[in-house]
């Protein structure tokens, strides 16, 4: 089994819904034998899973690694690059290309588009492999990109990043000197720039798809009950947390 593989299996299997979901399997193998046991499996159980599903804690952990990097706005000097990483598709040849995206892939795409109208001059390179898919993410995103009026030679490719670390990697003797902005979801961001930055680039941040829009709007009652998207929500907010560390523990023992 590979390394890259491997990471993303302990990745899937320490995520909120497999640790309750783990929690619940051992309350009930463990009923008869050890009611004990399998009360407070069931017990943790609950209480991550309302706690993960909670708005109110949810968006406070998503706020502190959302609130970093501030939405792009148009500067005077000119733009030579628009980075955009890799997300997720998945390709249909009876959908449009901009449906074959996933949600993550077409907020990039999208802020990667308004930025290109700021910045005519730019080029954009898309990144990120295909998976499963026979057409690569970079390549699905530059054909979305097409659609929406960019030409084509402005637009280059990165079809073989399997991840952020190597996106950096790879990308970076491109645009070594140049000045680059760097277009990622903004739960994304943190990671992103000290992987470029790592290879020695200092990309302007353009988050997009915040998730936590307006901290301090007013909430009616129903924002208090738990719900499956904030689940969601606290889901990426440990899965980035979790990438953050792992770069400090790298970079601890460098």
């Amino acid at each position: 089994m590979d390394l890259f593989l491997l990471k993303k299996i302990i990745t899937v299997l320490i995520m909120p819904i497999n640790i309750i979901l783990l929690l619940l399997l051992i309350a009930l193998l463990m009923h008869k034998k050890r009611p004990s046991l399998s009360f407070k499996s069931l017990s943790f159980a609950f209480v991550i899973l309302l706690v993960s599903a909670f708005p109110p804690f949810s968006d406070k952990v998503m706020f502190g690694i959302e609130n970093d990097y501030p939405a792009y706005v148009k500067t005077q000097a000119p733009v030579d690059y628009i980075v955009v990483l890799g997300c997720h598709h998945n390709n249909n040849d009876q959908l449009p290309v901009t449906s074959q995206l996933s949600a993550c892939s077409l907020q990039r795409v999208v802020e990667a588009l308004r930025i290109y109208q700021l910045h005519p001059e730019s080029r954009i390179i898309t990144s990120g492999y295909g998976g499963t898919n026979p057409v690569s993410n970079a390549e699905t995103v530059k054909q979305s990109l097409m659609l929406l009026g960019v030409p084509a030679q402005k637009i280059i490719t990165e079809s073989f990043p399997m991840d952020t670390a190597e996106e950096a990697e790879l990308i970076a003797p491109r645009v070594q000197g140049t000045k680059v902005v760097l277009v990622t979801n903004a739960d994304h961001m943190p990671r992103s720039m000290n992987y470029f930055e790592e290879q020695g680039i200092n990309p302007i941040a353009a988050p997009t798809g915040f998730w936590v829009k307006n901290p301090d709007s007013t909430k009616n009652w129903a924002y208090y009950f738990p719900d499956s998207i904030k689940l969601q929500q606290t889901t990426i907010a440990w899965y980035e947390s979790l990438g953050q560390l792992a770069q400090w523990f790298k970079n601890l023992f460098k």
